[in-house]
């Protein structure tokens, strides 16, 4: 018996893995699919996006969230190198995704029709993506799918590509097809042999400090890493936008090793005879440039944790490489017996004493205080609010002087790529808004925001109650730091043109208003919370305060003494 096309078999296979929304833009190549979730519109919700790069944006932001493979939709061509951005920050993040692209007819298949490309070249090339197929017959779709959603989850996290010809989708599947069953991440324990060699290193240690981040972290992992940080009095500093990996407010929280790290704890990353390695894959930006850390060897004792076996001695030779789940890791480390004193307790109140100093600011011309616009959120928000950024300067003062919620409490608060893509905040802020109903803020800079800023015609579509604080300084900031850095006096591709972002909020159903002042910034955000619909508040920066230390003229006159 037949009664149903393989893009509704495709719906069910989806709902079989969980997922309760997808994020996409439609095209023709996939209205079988379209059909499909109009068909269970009661139990699964497709987003409609406003570009496929916020698409993606979306759906990698919802991994990050859930930690299953967050879903988008696109069409062929132009739809999938569009949601290409996506796609990449979700290999470089290891987010679990998949992305299912329309296709071109089988019939018509490489002869460059409409809009077709090779996508095992274009996502497969350089590893953007963990694997890409093309599902051909319709009979194999739960394979396919629950392969994707394996793979996604598997190992060391990331996107899959699943291609779909067009002619596929509209072909009838026998009712006796079912899905594949949800997929459930097998753990991944350490061995008993390793865990005695890291009880070993610890205990031979002086200065230890622990790096923790990567995607995989759950709330009970958290709070097992928190245990046994606190039975062995660990100094736990957090890799690049996985700050929520530990608590902020913890007694031995030690800062943020990424970019624009405290002064004083890269020195002390290097001064340390042993760093534990909890997740991260301690890339360029978590490690100052492979800096902190000497490639091939560090010059400390190193102790890599990571999921995925392939990230383990890729760049760094460790001193003990563990391939294990992070909370099945974080299990073991908490159970793992502790001396009665350790010889680095001084070393760890040290650690988070600068911490602490590094939250306090420089003074910076102006009327406008950013350290303090980020206080008034930090004071203001609740607890569980997720605060959400794409890349540029803006983003370095949250990193610095918002104390992030950790996962320990229950939830992910931070939302940020690793990868640095610009137009991130916005779309991420809106997924989270749309599945959690939490508050969710999106700091972004004017040039950041018009990476996406359309995706707030999402917002309102969907009722997803969001507040912007878009930063405007006129300029693309990090690139206009670095060429006062290295081309002082010498401003060229930099400068902006803005629209009027409170008119243009507005225009999409936001409350929009304008700070000048510090003092103006409060009465701002204690309106938008009080706010049922959602608010914009432009900040007014001036160019001059470039980063959280330093003005623009003082880079410029240090690079022009050189």
């Amino acid at each position: 018996m037949t009664s149903r096309i393989a893009g509704h078999l495709l719906v069910d296979c989806l709902l079989a893995q969980g997922v309760s929304h997808v994020f996409g833009v439609p095209g023709e190549s996939y209205l079988a699919v379209l059909d499909g979730f109009y068909a269970q519109r009661e139990r699964i919700r497709f987003v409609i996006c406003r570009q496929e790069g916020g698409a993606a944006f979306m759906a990698e932001a919802h991994g990050k969230l859930t930690g299953r493979p967050g879903v988008c939709f696109v069409t062929r061509g132009p739809g999938a190198t569009n949601a290409s951005i996506g796609v990449h920050t979700a290999a470089q993040d290891s987010t679990p995704m998949v992305l299912f692209v329309g296709d071109v007819a089988s019939d018509q298949r490489d002869r460059e029709a409409f809009q077709e490309v090779d996508y095992r070249a274009f996502f497969g090339a350089f590893g953007m993506a963990k694997r890409v197929e093309r599902v051909d017959s319709p009979e194999r779709l739960p394979e396919y799918v629950a392969r994707a959603f394996a793979t996604a989850l598997n190992g060391r996290p990331g996107p899959v590509v699943l291609v779909l010809p067009e002619d596929m989708l509209t072909q009838p599947v026998p009712d006796a097809l079912q899905p594949q069953p949800r997929w459930q991440v097998p753990a991944w324990l350490p061995d008993a042999g390793g865990l005695a060699r890291l009880q070993a290193l610890l205990q031979a240690a002086q200065r230890p400090i622990v790096i923790a981040g990567g995607s995989s972290w759950t709330p009970e992992g958290a709070r097992e890493l928190q245990a046994f940080a606190e039975a062995w009095q660990l100094p736990v500093a957090t890799a690049l936008r996985f700050q929520d990996s530990f608590d902020n407010h913890h007694r031995l929280y030690a800062g943020d090793v990424g970019i624009a790290i405290n002064p004083r704890l890269a020195e002390r990353i290097r001064q340390a005879d042993l760093v534990l390695a909890l997740g991260p894959r301690l890339g360029e930006m978590t490690t100052s440039g492979y800096t902190l850390l000497q490639v091939p060897r560090p010059q400390q004792r190193l102790i890599h944790v990571h999921p995925g076996a392939e990230e383990l001695g890729r760049v760094y030779q460790p001193e003990l490489a563990l391939c294990a789940s992070l909370p099945a890791m974080a299990a073991a480390l908490a159970a793992l017996p502790a001396p009665a004193s350790v010889p680095w307790r001084d070393w760890t109140e040290a650690a988070h004493a600068d911490y602490l100093a590094n939250l306090q600011a420089q003074a910076l011309p102006g009327p406008l205080d950013m350290a303090a616009v980020i206080g008034t959120l930090q004071r203001l928000l609740p607890p569980d609010a997720a605060l959400c950024n794409g890349a540029g300067n803006f983003a370095s003062w949250a990193h610095r002087f918002f104390r992030y919620h950790g996962l320990t409490k229950g939830v992910k608060t931070q939302l940020a790529p690793t990868n640095g893509a610009m137009g991130y905040g916005v779309p991420a802020a809106i997924a989270c808004a749309i599945t959690s109903g939490r508050v969710v803020v999106a700091l972004t800079g004017d040039g950041d925001f018009m990476m996406t800023g359309q995706e707030l015609a999402t917002a309102r579509q969907y009722g997803a109650r969001l507040i912007v604080v878009l930063v405007n300084n006129g300029v693309y900031g990090t690139i206009r730091m670095h060429q006062a850095r290295a081309y002082p006096q010498r401003q060229a591709g930099s400068m902006l043109t803005n629209p009027d972002f409170v008119r243009l909020a507005e225009s999409h159903g936001l409350a929009g208003v304008r700070v000048e002042r510090t003092e103006q910034f409060e009465p701002a955000l204690r309106a938008a919370l009080a706010r049922s619909d959602s608010t914009l508040i432009e900040i007014m920066l001036s160019e001059q305060v470039i980063t959280t230390r330093s003005t623009l003229e003082a880079i410029e006159t240090q690079a022009a003494g050189r």
